[in-house]
């Protein structure tokens, strides 16, 4: 099966590029950036390597261009896509992380610029899926197998606001050691069981090398990290969750493959929207959810245990809301 060697390949491949990677960036002193406005035990995390998300990027990469050439070739592109997807948003995190190394804050890039460069890939990548036969502009519901024509300037709105609203959300997940990583395992294996009912090999060789990435950087990145992934990684990291849910044409289940990285966005959108209207008032200790967690008392593995097995079990669920739609 070819899916198994990909994941073998994104394992080896990324596991070796972090032997490589992670004393080069101890050596250009590029240490993480901790926000003044989180948790004070965070301040120990500060000499951290960050960018490390480059590991499971150049893994994935290689594996979609060895692994997964006979399907470009034959003129299956959704690898293709979806890595061309997320290689923008990991350009874009990138060097957002280089800009808050060279000026040693917790801050890179204006949330304005990023949002407009992450806008303008959404539109691009939604109509190149269009044109390549990936998507139509129906909404597909599962569980109960419906589907919504919608017009297409109101799927695109629709697209947009997902897409970049994801990899924000997953964005937001990477703040203890090893959480983004864990939470997003679930969700590869999850696409790749539905590629594989699918039949979409490219995308079955993608979601593997997604999970063996995770797997090899996971080695370095728990509790307690050698290395972050940085932005450069979780924004990586939230273009392929929304790319391949896009290029299954499954978007609605991302509400639930992507429960953690909703609720840690909600945690912040309520906490910062309850603090301006009432003046100074907060429901959360901290937010997003893991630091309210965090202060409740919960450890970094705990956190990431839990987190990680409630989106395994959600993605259980999004499988079997597919029943209807793909033969078991």
């Amino acid at each position: 099966m070819r899916y198994v060697v990909s994941f073998l390949m994104a394992f080896v491949v990324a596991f070796l590029a972090g032997k490589v990677l992670i004393p080069l960036l101890r050596r250009l002193k590029a240490g993480q950036g901790v926000k003044e406005y989180g948790p004070a035990w965070h301040n120990s995390k500060q000499n951290t390597p960050t960018m490390g998300g480059l590991m499971f990027i150049v893994g994935i990469t290689v594996t979609v261009l060895t692994v997964g050439w006979q399907d470009i070739a034959a003129g299956s592109y959704g690898a293709l896509l979806v890595l061309a997807f997320a290689l923008v948003f990991g350009a874009i995190g990138f060097f957002d992380d280089f800009m808050k190394v060279k000026y040693h804050h917790g801050d890179g890039l204006s949330a304005g610029m990023k949002f407009l460069l992450q806008l303008a890939a959404a539109i691009v990548y939604t109509l190149l899926l269009r044109r390549f036969g990936y998507l139509s502009f129906d909404l597909y519901i599962p569980f109960v197998n419906l589907t919504i024509d919608l017009p297409e300037w109101l799927y695109m709105v629709f697209a947009a606001f997902v897409m970049v609203g994801t990899v924000n959300a997953v964005n937001l997940t990477d703040g203890i050691d090893g959480l983004a990583t864990g939470v997003t395992m679930p969700v590869s294996l999850f696409f790749l069981a539905v590629s594989v009912l699918w039949g979409a090999t490219e995308l079955s060789v993608f979601s593997a090398a997604l999970f063996g990435g995770l797997c090899a950087f996971l080695i370095y990145n728990f509790h307690p990290a050698k290395v972050f992934m940085g932005d450069t990684g979780s924004l990586f990291l939230g273009g392929v969750v929304c790319g391949m849910a896009f290029a299954l044409d499954i978007p609605l289940l991302l509400i639930l493959v992507g429960i953690i990285y909703i609720a840690e966005t909600l945690s912040d959108i309520i906490q910062v929207t309850y603090f301006k209207l009432t003046h100074g008032k907060r429901i959360f200790r901290m937010a997003p959810l893991h630091h309210h967690l965090e202060l409740g008392g919960w450890s970094e593995v705990k956190l990431f245990a839990v987190f990680t097995l409630i989106t395994l079990a959600a993605c259980l669920l999004a499988y079997f809301g597919l029943i209807n739609r793909y033969p078991f």
